[in-house]
């Protein structure tokens, strides 16, 4: 039994990430435009059907951009804290609001979303573990330092999206003022790509298939550079750099073994089939 990923987008332009049961999905944060995600998932013979959900991490606009007009179109819950609601500007319908809090798990049509509490700069930033199928995914972005909360869900997860944001010798002698620098680098802003590696190395699962590095600075990293980093390391483990223009492809990530064998491959076109139904 699988789960089904694909990052539509990763980056400080926005973010958003899709698993799927096969039959239901939800979305991770909708930082981008409806009429994107919608192009996106059509790309890649997905369309909003399936979708259940969205899930909120915090309220920062690259992560919620999307949220109004994608909710308000195809009636979708929000899980959204009230803490985070109410620090953004959102206006979503009362009931559509669904509120959770840390280590909450929430049932979705087979899909069992786990919240947990982070550090970043945010009113009440979280992050999520997605699982079903004896699969479980998860989607650690925007984490200032990698506390005992994000150590202990990393550990079991088959696949992970997780941020490498910079670099820290491109950060250091970079363009960006003081100020910032300071910001990105507290325990309050976001992972460097070798705070990433250490996570990785020190605490993966034995059976992590996909790695999908994601929320890479535009001007203080390198897809390249950070690919190169992380492969040196992988074993087994598939390493991939989400875009900030683009999605990746959809990954099926099984527990048993590594998602990307040719029988593996074989089922994700199997999926993408079956799920070409109409967009509206």
């Amino acid at each position: 039994m699988s789960l089904f990923i694909t990052s539509l987008n990763s980056g400080s332009n926005g973010n958003c990430y899709y698993i799927s049961n096969g039959s239901h999905a939800v979305l991770v944060d909708v930082g981008i435009s409806c009429k994107e995600v919608e192009k996106r998932m059509l790309r890649l013979n997905l369309t909003m059907h399936p979708v259940k959900a969205i899930f909120i991490s915090h309220e920062h606009s690259d992560h919620i951009r999307g949220v109004e007009v994608l909710s308000k179109k195809y009636k979708l819950p929000v899980y959204i804290t009230t803490a985070t609601l109410n620090n953004s500007k959102l206006k979503i319908p009362v009931e559509l609001i669904r509120d959770f809090k840390h280590n909450s798990s929430t049932g979705v049509e087979g899909l069992h979303i786990k919240a947990f509490s982070k550090r970043h700069d945010a009113a009440d930033p979280y992050s999520f573990v997605v699982s079903g199928n004896g699969v479980h995914i998860g989607v650690f972005t925007d984490i200032g330092s990698c506390c005992e909360n994000v150590i202990e869900h990393f550990k079991y997860c088959d696949a992970v999206f997780l941020e490498a944001n910079y670099d820290t010798e491109m950060l250091e002698t970079g363009m960006y003022p003081y100020y910032l620098k300071k910001r990105i680098t507290s325990d309050h802003g976001h992972l460097s790509n070798h705070q990433s590696l250490e996570l990785f190395t020190t605490h993966r699962s034995a059976g992590i298939s996909h790695l999908i590095l994601s929320h890479l600075s535009k001007e203080n990293n390198s897809p390249e550079l950070v690919k190169q980093l992380f492969e040196k390391h992988a074993g087994n483990t598939r390493i991939i750099v989400a875009s900030r223009y683009y999605e990746t492809e959809v990954y099926e990530v099984t527990a048993a073994e590594q998602g990307h064998s040719p029988l593996a491959e074989a089922r994700v076109n199997v999926y993408l089939k079956s799920s070409q139904l109409s967009m509206f």
